[in-house]
C-alpha cells in the first residue's frame, strides 16, 4: 500500500473513531441508552483496530518509531490518556460530572494528538 493510501486510511479511522466516541459519550451524558445491536457494539473495535494498524504501518513506512522520536511519543502518550479518560467517560464515571469532565478533557487530549501528528512536534505549533 502506498503512503498517500495508507495515510488516507489512517485519517479515515481517525474521523470515524472519533466519531463514534462523540456520540457515545453526547448520548451517554445524556443518559439515552446506545442501542445493544452488535454491530454497534463491534464497530467501535473494528475502526480503532484498523487505526492502530494503520499507525504501525504508518510508522514503518516513514521510519518514525515511538519512544525514538518526540512527535510520536507523544501521540502514544495522548493516545494513553485519551483511552482512559474515554474509559471514564463511557464506562467507569460515578457521577454524570465525573463522566462530563472526562468527556471533555478527552476532547482536548484528541486535539492535541492530532496537533501533534500534523506538525510532527510534541509542542503543537499554537504554543510555540
Amino acid at each position: 500500500m502506498t503512503y498517500s493510501l495508507l495515510k488516507a486510511l489512517h485519517i479515515s479511522c481517525v474521523i470515524t473513531s472519533y466519531t463514534l466516541f462523540f456520540l457515545r459519550g453526547f448520548l451517554t451524558l445524556r443518559e439515552i441508552k446506545i442501542p445493544r445491536q452488535r454491530w454497534i457494539r463491534i464497530l467501535p473495535h473494528a475502526v480503532d483496530t484498523l487505526l492502530l494498524v494503520s499507525a504501525i504501518a504508518l510508522a514503518f513506512t516513514i521510519h518514525q518509531y515511538p519512544f525514538v522520536n518526540n512527535w510520536l511519543t507523544a501521540k502514544v502518550v495522548g493516545l494513553v490518556l485519551y483511552i482512559g479518560l474515554g474509559s471514564v467517560a463511557l464506562k467507569y464515571g460515578k457521577t454524570k460530572t465525573i463522566r462530563l469532565s472526562a468527556w471533555l478533557a478527552a476532547q482536548v487530549v484528541f486535539a492535541y494528538i492530532v496537533l501533534a501528528a500534523i506538525g510532527h512536534s510534541p509542542v503543537p505549533y499554537i504554543f510555540q
